[in-house]
């Protein structure tokens, strides 16, 4: 396993991890490997759209409703004819093409901001 570079604390600081809830969920059929388009409320921050690779270990029905953790401030990132405007954050299994969701232990505003 190889470690990244250290970062400093500045660099961590410009990175926005948010709450979010998924409210709705869809196949995206044009996505070069299997994926979802998401749509996640933020709260104050809005309603922001998604790309996540997670149909290996999600059924669309059973993400409604949940809680996950995402990068907010990233440009608008195109694929195919769908623009992602956050990342989701999950964890790569073995091969990478299982990923688990990084989600709250307890039920948490949306917006609010991991630290």
């Amino acid at each position: 396993m190889t470690i990244k570079p250290e970062i400093s604390w500045t660099d961590f600081e410009k990175i926005d991890i948010r709450c979010g809830t998924i409210i709705s969920v869809s196949d995206f059929e044009k996505a070069r490997n299997p994926s979802y388009q998401l749509e996640i409320d933020f709260g104050d921050l809005g309603i922001k759209k998604s790309s996540a690779q997670i149909t290996a270990l999600y059924h669309k029905e059973e993400l409604v409703g949940k809680q996950i953790l995402a990068v907010v401030n990233f440009p608008k990132k195109q694929i195919a004819n769908f623009f992602s405007e956050c990342l989701v954050l999950g964890v790569y299994g073995e091969n990478k093409q299982e990923v688990t969701l990084i989600t709250t232990s307890l039920p948490t505003k949306n917006g609010l901001q991991v630290g």
